[in-house]
């Protein structure tokens, strides 16, 4: 059990049959009121974020997390295979659970499984990858003095926005949470 007193961003938290991550949170007190710790909370089943209040000093449970080196194998239907790369040991992670992931994922990829007991919660990928650009619109000749984007698509069929200078078969760093454009590989 943890008090709401050691609460940091980045902290897993079971409550209500539900693992959270805090995301966010906030210290407040009134003059006539005991202190409360304002949070924003984003569960790692659903993806979804709430907002919860605690009393100060409320006790919760510490959901212990663990992560896995793995590397991404293949996709068959709607299931992805991952290895992991000690113990040659295959799980397979439905479609479903991690979809903003599949726009950035390849075959040899290295990433973290997250793991809650035997439950597997998701998938963290490298902040920034390089990958490259499958197809793009063509340029507006002339747009090069603003800071101009246009239409690209990964091989996922991920679209992201590139500046008016990158081609299809160019490499691209790009940051994997945001899913934007970072720079030339």
């Amino acid at each position: 059990m943890i008090s709401t007193s050691d609460f940091k961003t980045g902290l897993t938290i079971e409550m209500d049959g539900n693992i959270y991550v805090i995301l966010d949170f906030l210290h407040s007190k009134s003059a006539r009121s005991a202190a409360v710790i304002n949070t924003k909370l984003k569960n790692l089943r659903t993806g979804g974020v709430i907002e919860y209040t605690f009393k100060s000093g409320e006790k919760v449970e510490r959901a212990q997390i663990d992560k896995t080196p793995m590397q991404y194998l293949y996709a068959s239907g709607d299931m992805h295979t991952f290895m992991n790369m000690e113990t040659y040991e295959q799980i397979e992670v439905p479609a479903s659970q991690i979809e903003h992931e599949l726009n950035f994922l390849y075959e040899g990829l290295e990433v973290e499984i997250m793991f809650f007991g035997q439950e597997i919660i998701g998938v963290n990928l490298p902040e920034k990858l390089v990958l490259e650009v499958k197809e793009t619109v063509p340029g507006v000749k002339g747009d090069s003095k603003t800071n101009a984007m246009k239409d690209a698509w990964l091989p996922s069929g991920y679209l992201i926005k590139v500046p008016m200078f990158i081609e299809a078969g160019e490499k691209i760093i790009v940051n994997t949470t945001e899913g934007t454009y970072v720079s030339r590989a």
